[in-house]
């Protein structure tokens, strides 16, 4: 019976011994700060927050489109004898595209110029008749009627003549037809008849070729309708400006100013279209292409920046770790303002000089303290090169020793 109670207390007491020992390893971390407790020093990273201009600007997403396109269509029909230019060519306005068979307008043309001869002819011998029966008329060698038949011919070839002439210019107009120009200056597209083949008329059939201007080009965008107020209020700033962005995250590929506000708000989205005109020499932007768009209204001269990396989401709203004077951990509610890029612009929370951590260990927590990463004391590593010089001193003495 004793030997069992001493093998109970012996076992009791391991496991006060055993909990106590698990226990006591815990709070030593903590102090030494292995874990990142509150009596534990962490190394972070930081940054201070600074005052910089900033623009304030307007996001959207917008459509690149020809600031003028043209389906080019053949006014008369016949076989396509020869195409001027390759798909895809930049041409010039006035730039001839096609030739289709002029022989049928040619003969035409010729035909009423003919006929336009006959009837001038006609008419000359006409005024010649009436010429020469007005005397007559006054010395009543013929009657009235007689005068007037030849007064009413004359007439009658007139008008003749100039239908005729009417049917000449039509039937120039119709050869001219025959060779098809630029309407504008641009780049071509896909060629939809080849050399060979019936040109159908304006009416029947796909264009023949679609041209569109590349430079300038619009770009067209929707803003929602709270936002058209600031637009309108700095649309004749100078500061104010479009910049064009195919990739958000790459510069801006081109510049412009806005040229087009809709003079309605789309009820079903409840956005504004607006266009801007932007220099396209170099053909960054294509049409079709959507892009990125920023309206810069103005610049703010003193915005408070910090690192995107900062600024933490939460249940109540952003905020951001902030280390006091003492080298603590604040938590800081912050509102933001906007974001360009990797720098957020804060509105309000914290003032310029502030140091935020950057990067977040998993450990940290308000209260804690840390210390920025690389800001080791320069005692400690004064005292590790002291360490080193003994031993080379040690090795030169018994070197010494050694050949005495």
């Amino acid at each position: 019976m004793a030997i069992i109670f001493v093998t109970l207390a012996a076992g009791g007491f391991g496991a006060w011994w055993w909990w106590q020992g698990d226990k006591r390893p815990a709070e030593s971390k903590g102090a030494t700060g292995g874990k990142g407790g509150r009596g534990g020093t962490l190394v972070v990273k930081a940054a201070s927050a600074i005052v910089q201009p900033m623009p304030v600007l307007i996001e959207a997403v917008g459509t690149v489109e020809p600031e003028h396109s043209v389906q080019v269509r053949a006014q008369v029909s016949g076989v396509l004898q020869a195409v001027m230019f390759k798909e895809g060519d930049k041409v010039k306005a006035g730039q001839q595209l096609f030739q289709i068979d002029p022989r049928t307008f040619q003969a035409s043309y010729q035909q009423v110029q003919a006929q336009l001869a006959r009837d001038l002819a006609q008419l000359e011998n006409a005024k010649v008749q009436q010429e020469r029966l007005e005397p007559l008329l006054k010395r009543e060698f013929i009657t009235r009627q007689e005068f007037d038949v030849a007064v009413t011919s004359t007439k009658s070839l007139e008008a003749t003549v100039a239908a005729d002439r009417a049917m000449v210019e039509q039937a120039r107009i119709q050869l001219e037809f025959a060779r098809i120009y630029s309407p504008i200056a641009g780049r071509t597209g896909t060629l939809a008849i080849k050399p060979g083949n019936l040109v159908p008329t304006a009416g029947g059939g796909v264009p023949l070729v679609t041209i569109n201007s590349t430079d300038p080009i619009l770009v067209s965008f929707s803003i929602p309708e709270r936002q058209l107020e600031d637009v309108r209020r700095y649309q004749n700033e100078k500061d104010m400006r479009i910049e064009i962005l195919p990739d958000r995250n790459a510069p801006a590929a081109a510049e412009g100013k806005l040229v087009f506000i809709d003079n309605t708000v789309t009820a079903q989205t409840g956005t504004v279209l607006l266009k801007t005109s932007v220099i396209n020499k170099n053909e960054l932007l294509w049409p079709g292409q959507f892009v990125n768009v920023r309206i810069v209204l103005r610049i703010e001269p003193d915005a408070i920046v910090v690192p995107e990396a900062a600024v933490q989401p939460g249940q109540d709203g952003s905020f951001v770790y902030l280390i006091d004077p003492d080298s603590k951990v604040v938590v800081r509610p912050v509102r933001i303002s906007r974001q360009l890029g990797s720098e957020i612009v804060i509105a309000s929370g914290i003032k310029a000089g502030d140091r935020v951590i950057t990067e977040i260990p998993q450990a940290l927590q308000p209260g804690a303290t840390v210390r920025l990463a690389g800001s080791e004391s320069t005692g400690e590593k004064g005292k590790g090169k002291k360490g080193k010089s003994p031993k080379k001193n040690e090795g030169k003495s018994e070197s010494k020793k050694a050949e005495g």
